[in-house]
């Protein structure tokens, strides 16, 4: 006689980058080891291959492509599918910001967790007065595979931009990113002048982000503050 099968819940939510809706389920024991291994190893690509697989696992929606959503869908999905499988609260130590050194055990629910986007966020940057760039948000394998730094402007981040051109418009005329190749359009960014690309970056640092704050007390000082928590890492318990 074969032993039963257990009926596995089913939820939904809506991803924050085009309002779909998505049906997913928990993840599973034998699919909660494969994180807890990636964690431990330390390793950036490990755990993004992880949790890129936990996803495609758990996703039910088809059509849904996980290689390339953006990095705050991915994130999203993955705490709320985190919450639905182990529980609906994380408890987190969470460093004072006034002392820097003071700990205090925090709890966070995960249905509070949102995604938050800058008012002043746009998809279009214009270059000057006669062309504009319209950007589409990288995903978590552009992030990781180009491990990109703003602060000096090196091949990394002309090359990661360069993978998130959708479209060169003016009023007469469009070029549309993916018939261009990827040497042709880092070629075209490297003829920006400074204050352009300062542009460019301004899409990246007001990007959608996975954010949450939390007042904490300072139990030596008793000072109150602010702790603001971003990305999927500072959500792992």
């Amino acid at each position: 006689m074969p032993l039963p099968k257990i009926v596995t819940p089913t939820f939904e939510l809506t991803l924050p980058s085009n309002k779909k809706k998505v049906k997913y389920r928990p993840f599973l024991v034998k699919e909660e080891k494969i994180l807890i291994l990636a964690i431990e190893s330390g390793g950036m690509k490990e755990i993004t291959m992880a949790i890129k697989d936990v996803l495609k696992n758990c996703v039910l929606t088809r059509g849904i492509k996980i290689d390339e959503l953006p990095t705050f869908d991915i994130e999203y999905l993955f705490l709320n599918i985190r919450a639905r499988s182990i529980g609906e609260s994380i408890d987190l130590l969470i460093t004072c910001p006034d002392d820097g050194k003071t700990q205090v055990n925090t709890k966070i629910y995960i249905d509070e967790v949102k995604v938050k986007k800058s008012k002043d966020h746009t998809q279009d940057v214009k270059i000057d007065d006669t062309y504009t760039l319209r950007l589409k948000y990288p995903s978590l394998d552009q992030f990781v595979d180009e491990n990109f730094n703003f602060e000096q402007e090196t091949d990394n981040s002309f090359s990661l931009v360069a993978s998130c051109v959708e479209m060169i418009f003016s009023k007469e005329e469009a070029w549309e990113g993916k018939d261009s190749t990827h040497e042709e359009l880092v070629g075209f960014l490297e003829q920006l002048n400074s204050s352009q690309f300062k542009e460019i970056q301004k899409f990246f640092e007001t990007m959608p982000k996975l954010s949450h704050d939390i007042e904490v007390e300072n139990p030596v000082t008793k000072v109150k503050s602010t702790v603001t928590l971003e990305g999927l890492a500072s959500f792992f318990a």
